[in-house]
């Protein structure tokens, strides 16, 4: 046997999630003491609300956590439907949610359920780089398409007509409001691509995980316009629940039994603890409300200040907390500037490579899910890098 014999497989030589690489190397750099401003990741630095804490307490108390069904418990599903009901005038049948252990867990079932290896699907460029990564692993294959200010960085039915000369699509992954770039697309734009894809047979998978985090845009759901669109959510973002790993999906009926199997055989069940816990956050609006006006103020601090010291060409942005800034004036290698902006200064942002493999050495993205006495001192310490 030869010392190579064994190997790794091919489909786990997929691109490591940089901003990821970034958050542990900013970890080191503050275990040795060293004060980081975190900006790297999205994740909101308020914690669980407090109706959420307190139903894990008892919970806890009880002292039995166990599996549950794999869709999820009951009261978490019966919550999120009556959540599509008051949020967007929308019913949805408790039979047709899935818990899930993240949206993470969502997007592989949603992949391996409505896909064969070798199906091509379409995400577009910059975009969240897991999706491509899942996408690889599982062996499909992920159609990046480059979009740009003629469309407000949103995909159209156009771009989706001309990915279709190079093969069939069969599928379409959305986010609205989008990471990174925080843009949103509108209600009409939504609905004509959804339309696109009912009119030829392409499954629409929308991530609404940014969904409560709209700033210029009126938010909507995929739920309301097509029966066989793929709706994948989570607690992480607005209901500040990251560490939790808890999201959700809701699926077309003829996917349910499908990503039921799957789910059971790939997770069991998604964890008791955190089910009950975002059954109680979904109670929570009039607290999840104050963090976003944080958010809000966030927001408004970076996109005056931003340019004041010198990074003056800015994405929308209309959802989400994220602001993709243009560095090509300072560098052509994002990584590189990344890497310098956290040793030099302490901010720990994630180079645009990671999103966008073409043209993101030019951008940078900026988390502004932080405190807001943490973002007035990332504008100073970039007004003295970028000086």
């Amino acid at each position: 046997m030869t010392d190579n014999a064994f190997r790794p497989s091919r489909r786990s030589d997929v691109s490591p999630f940089i901003a990821m690489d970034v958050l542990a190397e900013a970890a080191r750099l503050e275990a040795d003491g060293r004060s980081i401003v975190h900006m790297e990741v999205g994740q909101p630095s308020a914690p669980a609300p407090k109706a959420a804490l307190e139903a894990a307490r008892q919970a806890l108390e009880h002292g039995r956590l166990g599996y549950t069904e794999a869709a999820g418990i009951s009261p978490l599903r019966n919550a999120l439907s009556a959540h599509y009901r008051r949020t967007y005038g929308v019913e949805v049948p408790r039979d047709r949610i899935t818990v899930t252990t993240g949206s993470s867990a969502g997007f592989n079932l949603a992949f391996l359920a409505a896909f064969d290896v070798g199906d091509r699907i379409v995400l577009t460029m910059p975009g969240y780089p897991a999706y491509r990564n899942i996408l690889k692993s599982l062996g499909l294959v992920p159609v990046e398409l480059a979009v740009g200010p003629e469309t407000r960085w949103c995909l159209t039915p156009e771009h989706l007509e001309a990915a279709q000369a190079d093969g069939p699509i069969k599928g379409v992954l959305v986010a609205s409001p989008a990471n990174p770039t925080g843009t949103m697309m509108s209600g009409d734009a939504l609905a004509e691509l959804v339309a696109y894809c009912d009119a030829e047979n392409i499954w629409f998978i929308s991530d609404e995980i940014y969904h409560g985090l709209d700033y210029a845009e009126d938010q909507t759901t995929a739920l309301a316009l097509s029966e066989n669109a793929i709706i994948i959510n989570s607690f992480s973002k607005y209901y500040c629940m990251t560490g939790w790993r808890i999201g959700w999906m809701v699926l077309p009926e003829q996917l349910v039994r499908p990503v039921e199997r799957i789910a059971q055989n790939l997770y069991i069940s998604a964890p008791e603890i955190s089910q009950i816990a975002a059954t109680a956050a979904l109670g929570s609006v009039q607290e999840l409300e104050a963090v976003k006006a944080g958010y809000v103020d966030n927001r408004s601090l970076l996109l005056d200040g931003l340019p004041n010291v010198g990074l003056d060409r800015l994405l929308p942005v209309d959802g989400a907390f994220y602001i993709y800034a243009d560095i090509s004036r300072y560098s052509s290698d994002s990584l590189e500037f990344a890497r310098k902006l956290l040793h030099q200064t302490g901010i720990a942002a994630t180079p645009g490579v990671d999103f966008d493999p073409l043209n993101g050495h030019a951008f940078l993205r900026f988390s502004f899910a932080g405190a807001h006495d943490h973002m007035k001192e990332a504008l100073v310490r970039l007004s003295d890098f970028l000086d």
